[in-house]
């Protein structure tokens, strides 16, 4: 499905507010939400909305979803998942807890050396920013 058919699918607009609702909603299980539906999704969009809205959240748990997943956020197949992620990541006006998930999945034994590129990459934009 492209873009612009997405956009103007009347589905769009109730993902949009359902992403929108949990991304302000304070639960720990709204960000389990968005991580197990979300950034799981077949749609690009979905994706990305999904991602930057976990961004927003700016908490340890969102972060480390869109940041050391394999496969989500930065390290999305995506590169307009990827790169919209790194963009709302850079845009936060905290970047404090974003700069420890970063450090700590750089340093762990736990990720593969592509994920801890990405985070090295980003942490390396996010110093600059």
């Amino acid at each position: 499905m492209n873009k612009d058919m997405f956009k103007n699918n009347k589905n769009f607009s109730k993902v949009s507010n359902i992403i929108e609702s949990l991304t302000i909603n304070p639960s720990p299980d709204s960000v389990a939400v968005l991580e197990e539906i979300g950034t799981n999704s077949s749609i690009d969009e979905v994706r990305e909305m999904t991602s930057r809205a976990l961004v927003k959240r700016n908490e340890h748990d969102s972060l480390n979803v869109v940041i050391s997943n394999r496969g989500k956020g930065i390290n999305d197949m995506s590169t307009i998942v990827a790169m919209s992620t790194i963009n709302e990541l850079l845009s936060l006006e905290n970047k404090e807890e974003a700069m420890k998930v970063l450090e700590s999945t750089i340093s762990s034994e736990g990720f593969d050396e592509e994920v801890k590129e990405n985070a090295r990459s980003v942490k390396a934009l996010m110093a600059l920013s």
